[in-house]
Parts: C-alpha cells; sequence; structure tokens
C-alpha cells in the first residue's frame, strides 16, 4: 500500500543523507519534496501541515544542521515523527472487563465488517485461548446472518442462532444473555450498514450501544477509500463514540493516506489491519514498525512473527532430518515455495527486510516474482509421485506431457530441474557437515543467484533461538547495527551483483545464517 511514498520519501531523504553538510535552504526544499509526496499520498492537509511544522522546528535547530551527519539526523526526525502521527505506541483490542467482554462493529457497508468479525474471532481464540461467540444484528442485507454463520462453521467460532423477525437490539440483548449462560468471555456484535451515513443508521447503532452496554466499538473502514474514511470516522465517533480503527485491504494499491490520517485526526488508536482475504490474514497495528516500512528500514520483527507463525515445526523438523542424509526432492523444494507464499510471497518477505525496499524493481525486471513460484508449483503438481522423488527419471516425452499439464514450456521445466539440482547439491553439502538449517535462506540464495541477484538469502534472520520476548530487542538491534535508514542496506549481501551501494558490511548481530523452515522453532501459540 505503501510503496509510492516509500519511494518518494526515500529518494528525498536518501539526497540529504548523502551530503556532508546541511543549510538551512537544503532542510525546507527536502521538506517541500516531503509534504508534496504526503499530499500525492492522500494524507489528510491538516495533518500534513502539522508533521512537515514539527519535522521543521526540530530540524533546524543549529544542533541538527552542525552534527556529525546531519541528513541522518533528519531522517531521525522525519521517522519519530511518522511515529507520533500513527500513533506513537501500538494498541491492541481491550479483553480487560468483566465477561462477557462485548465488542460492538460498527461501519459501512462493504468495508468487511462481517469477515473482519470472524478474523477477530479467530485470532481472539487462537491467540487469547478465549471462548468467543459470534452475533449478526444485520436483518437487512439478504444472507447476512448465514454468511456470519458460515465463517463460524469454518473458523470454528460458536454463532447466535438466527431467529426470524428480531429486531438488532433484540438480537444484541439475547446475544449478551446467550454468552452469559454459555460461559463465553467475549461476544462480537456484527452491525447492519448502509451504502452512506444516515438517520436511521446512527439511532439503530445508538439504540444497540444502549443495549449491550459495548467494552469496545470498533470502526471498521476500507483503506482504499481515501480521505472519505477519515470523515466517516470522525462522523461514527461523534454519534456513537468508538474505540478504536480497524482498517481493511492495507494490501490493496492505495495511496495510503487513509491510514496516515486516521489517527491523527479522530484521535483514536488503529487497533488491527486487514492484510488479505484469508481468516489469518489480520495484524496488530504497529506505528513504528509500519513507520519503519514507509522509509524502507524494513520490519525484521514482524516477519520473524509471521514466520512463526506460518511454520509447521514437525514439517521443519522432518526436512532438517532429510537434509542432514543429502537427500532434497521435488516435494521439499515445492514445501519451500507454498512456504514462503503462506508468508507473504517473495514480494512481502522483500518488503520487511532492511535496506531491501528498493529491490523490488530488480527482482521483477530479472523475472524473480510470486507469479514464478506458481508456474514452478504448477509444474511440479503436474508430475507423477515417482517423478517428484526422482526428477532424473524426467526425459522429453515426460516433460512434454508435465509442460501440457501446467500451462508451461520445457524450457520453465528444465529451469526447474536445474534449481532443483543446485539446491540439491548445496543439501548435500550441507548435510556432510552436519548442518541441518538455514534452508528457506539457502533456498532464496539459490532462487536469487540463478537471476543474477547472487547472496540474497544472506543476511535473513535466524529463527532457531527467538523467543517472543526477544522480537522488540531484535528490531533495536538491526537499528544499531546501521540498518535504521532508507537504504541503508542489509548486511551480509556483500555477493549481490548489479553494483548496489550499501549491501556489504558485517553481519548483524544476533542473526546468525539460517532461516524458516528449521528444527527448534518456536510452538505455535
Amino acid at each position: 500500500m505503501f510503496e509510492n511514498l516509500q519511494d518518494r520519501l526515500g529518494s528525498i531523504l536518501n539526497g540529504l543523507t548523502g551530503r556532508g553538510a546541511l543549510s538551512e535552504s537544503d532542510v525546507s526544499a527536502a521538506l517541500r519534496e516531503v509534504r508534496r509526496a504526503l499530499l500525492e499520498a492522500d494524507v489528510a492537509l491538516d495533518v500534513v501541515r502539522s508533521f512537515t511544522d514539527r519535522v521543521r522546528e526540530k530540524a533546524v535547530g543549529a544542533e541538527i544542521l552542525k552534527s556529525i551527519k546531519p541528513g541522518q539526523m533528519v531522517v531521525k526526525i522525519v521517522h519519530d515523527e511518522l511515529i507520533e502521527m500513527l500513533g506513537g505506541e501500538g494498541v491492541g483490542v481491550d479483553l480487560h472487563a468483566v465477561a462477557p467482554v462485548v465488542i460492538m462493529m460498527v461501519g459501512l457497508q462493504g468495508s468487511g465488517k462481517t469477515t473482519t468479525t470472524a478474523k477477530i474471532a479467530k485470532r481472539l481464540t487462537d491467540r487469547e485461548k478465549k471462548k468467543v461467540l459470534m452475533a449478526s444484528l444485520d436483518t437487512r442485507r439478504p444472507a447476512a446472518q448465514e454468511q456470519l454463520r458460515q465463517l463460524g462453521v469454518q473458523t470454528g467460532v460458536d454463532t447466535l442462532p438466527v431467529i426470524a423477525g428480531q429486531s438488532p437490539t433484540d438480537i444484541a440483548a439475547r446475544a449478551v444473555q446467550a454468552a452469559k449462560l454459555g460461559g463465553h468471555d467475549v461476544v462480537i456484535l456484527d452491525t447492519a450498514g448502509r451504502t452512506h451515513i444516515d438517520e436511521p443508521l446512527m439511532v439503530e447503532m445508538a439504540d444497540i450501544k444502549k443495549k449491550s452496554n459495548p467494552h469496545e466499538i470498533l470502526l471498521v473502514a476500507d483503506s482504499l477509500t481515501g480521505q472519505d474514511a477519515v470523515n466517516l470516522a470522525r462522523n461514527f465517533d461523534e454519534r456513537v463514540g468508538i474505540t478504536g480503527l480497524v482498517l481493511t485491504r492495507m494490501d490493496g494499491d492505495g495511496r495510503g493516506g487513509a491510514a496516515l490520517s486516521m489517527r491523527a485526526v479522530t484521535g483514536k488508536p488503529i487497533k488491527l489491519i486487514g492484510v488479505g482475504e484469508r481468516m489469518g490474514e489480520l495484524e496488530e497495528f504497529h506505528p513504528r514498525r509500519i513507520a519503519d516500512r514507509i522509509l524502507g528500514m524494513g520490519d525484521i520483527v514482524s516477519l520473524v512473527e509471521r514466520a512463526a507463525e506460518n511454520i509447521d515445526a514437525e514439517k521443519a523438523a522432518a526436512m532438517a532430518a532429510k537434509m542432514a542424509k543429502g537427500k532434497f526432492d521435488l516435494n521439499d523444494l515445492a514445501d519451500q515455495l507454498r512456504q514462503m507464499q503462506k508468508m507473504g510471497g517473495m514480494g512481502g518477505i522483500m518488503s520487511m527486510m532492511p535496506g531491501m525496499a528498493g529491490m523490488k524493481d530488480k527482482m521483477a525486471s530479472a523475472g524473480l516474482s510470486d507469479s514464478l513460484f506458481g508456474r514452478q508449483l504448477a509444474i511440479i503438481s503436474s508430475m507423477t509421485k515417482a517423478e517428484r522423488a526422482n526428477p532424473d527419471i524426467l526425459k522429453h516425452s515426460r516433460k512434454k506431457r508435465i509442460a501440457a499439464g501446467s500451462g508451461t514450456d520445457a524450457a520453465d521445466i528444465n529451469k526447474l530441474l536445474k534449481m532443483h539440482r543446485q539446491m540439491a547439491d548445496m543439501m548435500k553439502m550441507m548435510g556432510g557437515k552436519g548442518k541441518g538449517g538455514g534452508l528457506m535462506k539457502q533456498m532464496m540464495g539459490g532462487l536469487a543467484g540463478k537471476m543474477g541477484l547472487g547472496g540474497l538469502g544472506a543476511g535473513m534472520p535466524d529463527l532457531s533461538n527467538i523467543d517472543p520476548k526477544q522480537l522488540e530487542a531484535l528490531q533495536k538491534q538491526a537499528e544499531a547495527a546501521g540498518l535504521g535508514k532508507p537504504g541503508g542496506g542489509l548486511p551480509g549481501l556483500g555477493g549481490m551483483s548489479g553494483g548496489l551501494p550499501g549491501l556489504g558490511g558485517a553481519k548483524l548481530p544476533g542473526l546468525g545464517g539460517g532461516f524458516p523452515g528449521l528444527p527448534g522453532l518456536p510452538k505455535k501459540k
């Protein structure tokens, strides 16, 4: 979502960090560009004005202009103010109340309330071990109550049985009562929406609030609607009183202005963001991490968390045992490709790695994209069990059949087989040295080397000994190691071809070789 803004701010701030000294006119010129970039990203004018005023006030001080690295000091100020604009510290869904804690979901029709309700319920069930009851109060939209029931079946979360003819306020009262009798910790009320804000909608919201006494009122807003989402939040807050925001479709190609303006305009924290269609694709909103991503500093903490959630520790241990014997067939390769897709694909992983945001275009032009993984999985799926286990038996006639079945050609199959051979040789060498770790790292390095981007996997974090409590410390280590600036580069990438600046240097402390897919990974909570 923030790709355009990331590119613009990255080039502006890189221009500052390359200078030995800064004058007031340098800072003013850079801030004019920052202001223009934020306005183009659809950030509210008042928010942009106060942001640039605060940065100018701190950046024009004599101690900044004469400091050892004035450009980097300005980058730090922009970073700190961006975090402040996004809300400072992350705020999660508050469950500190007498059970059942009532969460009321509000918003316009089509913003994703019902799906978000199910995502939150699943998250609270899986992560917090809470017993959740969902209730649909939407009696107007056809099959709205049935949709929530189906999502309840899909996620394994209880839903309130539908009684035809009941009003939304009666359903809310029945839901709270049923939650008390059923011993539920949380009850989530999915209210009705309209295509626009109107008086009957607001009266209904107020009645439901009075009847159910919710502890949290979460406004679900589509981040692609831009500034209109900010006006929506203001209106709902004035009439109903919201406690937080949930932004959906943050994985879209919108300009991100709504996300940057919401907190500053409403004063309400963004608590959660939807980053995909699947039920597990809901993340807590961390202002610092989002600011890091916008300024191209990466987000190692979220990357590690995402890996820990998506990787099956048992499969990883079995894979490591095979590797120790030097075995690596096409089934194993397919598992690794699927694992990377679960973590957001190559693009998703790269966007979270410090100093790697600018590599996307180079990778795309080299053909290293998520569509490549899709083609490779299609090729492997078109093979027989025997062919996957023993690729050496693939002769011309078999390749012709596989190409027809996967919609590819013989050249694609040969590329896949060549890549597999290189990786299998690498696994044998690793097995011979008694090393079972670093499979994903080696795989990314192998893929990148194939595309002329050698050494890409070298700086990836080792998840084998990471405790969740150490995650924030890990991010601080990254900043201390010089990754806390746009274009600062990822350590250990000296072997990357193409003459990319800032990609050499020492390894990041605490991030030994290796990546997900290893034994010893923290078990899923």
